[in-house]
């Protein structure tokens, strides 16, 4: 009888996870390891290489500037390229490097085995909500866009299974949300970037396990499939995979940049300087801020009751960068920056911040979970449940946040 050999890169594995799947262990080395990576992307590399960056595109935007002053364009014409054009895409363009930094990271724990054991690890705790492991694929594809996961859920075998997973999938932090996050981190977080940026993420995963607590014990109940998975021995990331992902999530950004946010920017821009009777305005008298003012109530409670931060929330739905090019057309200050501090306080902002983690997904995303559930009642009952929970838990933390003596 002969005893069967190891390779010594399954020796090495089995050592490995031995830390990496414990039953203790796991979760909170999990949590250190995406905090550094948070750390690097949003106070270290990502930050240091955006600031170049905006610093480039500021200079455009001014040679540009200077440019239409000198051909003595007419103003309002002027006022288009600079304040819509410029300042909405501009704002947004200035965060791909904050993204490519986070996705080369991201690359790198996939492709090295590390998500694997991910996967194994939280199948017990997506157990204790009805769910299997094998969820966490597209849950986890939904840090990246939630379209694709949204699509991945197919490959579930259980519909129940499969139908719970599409409804909390839209709580993981997909990357079109990172530039809000990197813009008001840069205004307000400047020294505790990566910490601000974990506790959203930790927030969005809470909120899924509650949600599936609830789905579980209320519409889906019953058990998860079993999860049986065989977990890769540890390799180096290869620059191939690491680059075409990276390249992948660039040209998905800039793509956007150049059509949807493009396209909206000037929309916003009309609708800032026009009433509905087509006379040019002030901003305060527009169509966007009559809109604005009709829903600034609703978020008046969280601390930001702005027509100008309503009037992003209500566009950011077209996709979640519109945000922040809408907050940038709306809000200049002083050199064409955005003025955020006239808008938000510290505390304001991360309430401003959790609201947008939480509220319902881009409409590509909304028309992938109809198609998906096949009914417009569920994804309609889904966008209230969203906007419900992520109104209660912004409230939530802002009345923790004023208790503490943050303002």
């Amino acid at each position: 009888m002969q005893k069967p050999t190891h390779t010594e890169a399954q020796l090495r594995s089995v050592k490995i996870d031995f830390y990496l799947t414990h039953k203790f262990y796991a979760i909170p080395i999990f949590i250190i390891i995406m905090g550094l990576v948070f750390w690097l992307t949003f106070d270290v590399i990502g930050a240091f290489l955006s600031d170049i960056l905006s610093d480039v595109i500021d200079a455009v935007t001014a040679s540009v500037d200077n440019t239409l002053t000198v051909l003595d364009i007419a103003p309002s014409m002027h006022s288009l390229i600079i304040d819509g054009i410029f300042s909405g895409v501009g704002a947004v363009l200035s965060f791909l490097p904050t993204i490519v930094t986070l996705f080369f990271f991201l690359s790198m724990l996939e492709d090295s085995g590390y998500m694997a054991r991910v996967a194994f690890v939280m199948d017990k705790m997506l157990r204790k909500i009805g769910l299997s492991g094998s969820s966490f694929v597209p849950m986890f594809i939904g840090f990246g866009c939630s379209v694709p996961a949204i699509m991945a859920s197919r490959t579930l075998a259980s519909e129940r299974d499969r139908k719970m997973t599409i409804m909390l999938t839209p709580f993981m932090s997909c990357s079109a949300k990172l530039p809000i996050y990197g813009m008001f981190i840069a205004a307000f977080f400047p020294h505790s970037g990566g910490l601000v940026m974990l506790s959203l993420y930790l927030t969005g995963i809470c909120v899924a396990v509650l949600s599936g607590f609830l789905l579980n014990s209320l519409v889906f109940r019953g058990k998860p499939v079993p999860f049986v998975m065989e977990l890769p021995a540890y390799r180096l990331p290869t620059a191939r995979n690491i680059i075409m992902h990276m390249w992948e999530k660039a040209k998905d950004f800039l793509h956007k940049a150049f059509t949807v946010i493009f396209l909206v920017s000037i929309i916003v821009w009309f609708l800032q300087n026009f009433d509905v009777r087509f006379y040019m305005v002030d901003a305060s008298d527009s169509v966007i801020a009559s809109i604005g003012k009709l829903a600034a109530p609703i978020f008046a409670p969280l601390g930001f009751g702005s027509w100008q931060a309503t009037t992003s929330l209500i566009c950011g739905i077209t996709a979640k960068e519109v945000v922040i090019s809408t907050l940038s057309v709306l809000a200049v200050g002083s050199g064409g920056a955005p003025d955020l501090a006239s808008l938000f306080s510290p505390l304001t902002a991360y309430t401003f911040l959790v609201f947008c983690l939480l509220y319902p997904p881009c409409v590509a995303a909304l028309a992938t979970i109809r198609r998906e559930l096949n009914s417009d009642t569920s994804t309609l009952c889904l966008m209230g449940y969203e906007l419900v929970v992520a109104w209660c838990v912004a409230f939530i933390v802002r009345q923790i946040g004023l208790m503490l003596g943050f303002s």
